[in-house]
């Protein structure tokens, strides 16, 4: 078992930046990629961003590329999610999941965290 626990979040203004944080832990967490994944009101959850557990090779969506970034400390088992340039569109729940292969695709996830709430104000 993995456990995922997200913070960081909170209100923003428009143009303004956050930095969201997942700490994993349980056995073998170690070995599994970590993405972001955004769920906003009346909206489908949308994968955000991934980072191999490894390599540090990085996934991001189309609607993020070049705004946000994704990170690893994997001394403390924990994965960053700068986000700069947020925009109301950026509102949502954002939670954290494990996965063996990378992927910012829900159906690929093992395990979830239960999220941390972004708003960007206009």
């Amino acid at each position: 078992q993995v456990q995922l626990v997200e913070s960081g979040g909170g209100v923003v203004q428009t143009g303004g930046s956050l930095a969201l944080s997942c700490v994993a832990s349980g056995s073998g967490s170690e070995y599994y990629s970590i993405a972001w994944f955004r769920q906003a009101p009346g909206k489908e959850r949308e994968g955000v961003a991934c980072i191999d557990s490894s390599s540090g090779r990085t996934i991001y969506g189309d609607s993020v590329r070049g705004r946000f970034t994704i990170s690893r400390d994997n001394a403390k088992n924990t994965v960053y999610l700068q986000m700069d340039h947020l925009t109301p569109e950026d509102t949502a729940v954002y939670s954290c999941a494990a996965t063996i292969i990378p992927t910012i695709f829900k159906s690929g996830i093992d395990y979830w965290g239960k999220g941390t709430r972004v708003t960007v104000s206009s």
